[in-house]
């Protein structure tokens, strides 16, 4: 890499200044709340996460909170954001420091490092904004600004080039403003510095000292590694009433969507007949079975094409879980990928 970091700081910093955004958890960066809206943030776009933040905090407003709460609470809290596991390590990793730390983060960041959820990026991230420690935070957003201010086409997905992006950012990083910095390049790739098209180079507070831009280089970068085809899975989706009563089922322990509330699924894309026959082979005594529109539901590395039946019932099968409509809005985490077949409910809720 070039040696271009050092001459960063003033410009970078000054922008971020006049244009950064109003951020909830930019408010008051307590370490815990920094730490909860960096792992809402993973994997998720900033809109959706401010009111996933704000209700949060309302309910669980500390560390000792969250690691008190039943797990239907927090759960609840999370639903719709996915990546279930990170909100389940968010209450290990609170269980953790209530009985190690006495109910605060460590202000050390080999410390977090340890906590369960917390990987490079959210340690310096809360190390550098809520304790002021002169440490890099490296994201997508960092990487990919710092490919195209040195020309760099190796891969952003290697090792190396994470590591040398951490050293380049550590030498040039102010110590009386880390955290501001470490936002500030953050802010740079998420708003100018773009992601899956043209930069908005003309738009770029360090536009004179990026290489990438100079040489014509800035759409064309950063290079990443290829992505694995996703799995096709196609499921047949079940929404099952007993009366004016939902049927939901628990999914295994370990897993997709491990753990969670779901509506009752079966392998493949069944017809009428199949399912009737299919449920029947189970004991339940079922009715009226109405299609509902197809939909579809992309994760990290499967992607679900989902047929849906309404399917009303006579009698209720004990492997199934009945709850008002009302009840599931409030008390169930439901996956989103559910979501799309809920519609002739919601009016009950």
């Amino acid at each position: 890499m070039s040696g271009v970091g050092k001459a960063l700081c003033t410009p970078l910093l000054e922008w971020y200044d006049d244009v950064r955004r109003d951020l909830p958890w930019r408010t008051n960066p307590t370490p815990y709340r920094v730490w909860v809206s960096e792992i809402m943030l993973q994997q998720t776009r900033v809109e959706a996460v401010r009111g996933y933040f704000t209700r949060w905090m309302d309910t669980l407003p500390t560390i000792r909170a969250l690691a008190e709460a039943e797990e239907s609470v927090y759960l609840k809290l999370w639903e719709g954001l996915g990546y279930y596991s990170r909100v389940r390590n968010l209450h290990k990793a609170a269980v953790l420091v209530c009985d190690a730390y006495g109910g605060a983060l460590p202000a050390d960041y080999d410390r977090l490092l340890a906590l369960p959820g917390i990987g490079d990026y959210t340690a310096g991230a809360i190390a550098s904004i809520a304790f002021g420690l002169p440490v890099p935070a490296v994201d997508g957003n960092v990487l990919r600004v710092s490919a195209r201010l040195n020309d760099d086409f190796t891969s952003i997905s290697e090792p190396k080039f994470k590591k040398e992006t951490r050293s380049l950012f550590c030498e040039c990083m102010p110590a009386d403003r880390p955290g501001d910095f470490n936002q500030a390049l953050m802010e740079l790739g998420a708003t100018v510095c773009l992601p899956n098209g043209a930069p908005l180079c003309e738009g770029c507070p360090v536009q004179h000292l990026c290489i990438g831009f100079h040489r014509g280089h800035a759409a064309l970068l950063p290079i990443r590694a290829p992505k694995k085809a996703r799995r096709l899975e196609r499921r047949t989706v079940l929404l099952p009433r007993y009366g004016e009563l939902v049927g939901l089922s628990r999914r295994p322990d370990s897993g997709l969507l491990a753990g969670l509330w779901e509506l009752p699924s079966l392998d493949g894309s069944l017809s009428p007949d199949a399912v009737r026959t299919t449920l029947a082979s189970r004991g339940w005594q079922t009715g009226k079975l109405l299609s509902l529109r197809p939909a579809k539901h992309i994760f990290t590395h499967v992607e679900w094409h989902m047929t849906g039946y309404y399917v009303e019932l006579s009698a209720p099968p004990d492997e199934l879980t009945f709850v008002t409509p009302a009840a599931l809005r409030t008390d169930y985490a439901l996956p989103s990928a559910f979501r799309a077949f809920l519609s002739v409910i919601e009016e009950d809720a």
